[in-house]
Formats: structure tokens, C-alpha cells, sequence
């Protein structure tokens, strides 16, 4: 399956170099925001975002992880077997450790 993968990749890679545009002009290399000319002179400008947006963006991912992990556990909780309740538990209290960390360290205060 890796090498499927790898060759579906790689495949990707060369059909896009030889298919692909092969003229850059200073149009095309510019970001797209909305149909309007980018602010800030556009990429590569160094434009800096604070830490506290990309901390916002890991912790939308470690929720949307755990929405991914329980959903098959609801859908087959009746089939299930005891110890994976106390499994679910266990995560939820992890979780909530991390969560309890976030909010000492106010990740979440946009002031």
C-alpha cells in the first residue's frame, strides 16, 4: 500500500510538471483574497502571525481528533466491551488536562 501510495505520488509530481503552467508572472504568483489585490504586498512580505492563532488552530485539530474518536465508539457503544468505556473515560480526562493547561496559560484570551 506504501508504494502505491509513493508511485500515486510521484506520478502526481511528474504529470504536474509536465502538464502544468509554465509561465510565472507576478499575477499568478500573487495570494487570491477574494478577487482584491492582497494587503501587505502579498506573500512573502514576512508578515507575521502571533503564536496565539497557530496554539487556536492545534487545539481545533486535538478537538476535531477527539470528535473523530468518538463517533465510532457512539455508534457501536452497545456492542462494545466494558474496558472501552474506561477507555473513553481515560481520554476525556486527558483531554481535560490538556484543556485545564490552555486555560492557566490563556490561550484562549484574544486581549
Amino acid at each position: 500500500m506504501l508504494l502505491v501510495a509513493l508511485g500515486i505520488g510521484i506520478l502526481a509530481v511528474l504529470v504536474s510538471a509536465l502538464l502544468g503552467p509554465k509561465k510565472a508572472s507576478r499575477t499568478k504568483l500573487m495570494a487570491y483574497e477574494s478577487g482584491n489585490d492582497p494587503e501587505h504586498g502579498g506573500v512573502g512580505t514576512g508578515q507575521r502571525f502571533p503564536v496565539h492563532f497557530y496554539l487556536v488552530a492545534m487545539l481545533f485539530i486535538v478537538f476535531d481528533i477527539e470528535t473523530a474518536f468518538f463517533y465510532p465508539l457512539a455508534v457501536a457503544y452497545q456492542r462494545l466491551p466494558e474496558f472501552a468505556f474506561f477507555e473513553a473515560i481515560t481520554f476525556v480526562l486527558l483531554l481535560l488536562v490538556g484543556y485545564y493547561y490552555v486555560l492557566k496559560k490563556k490561550v484562549l484570551e484574544w486581549s
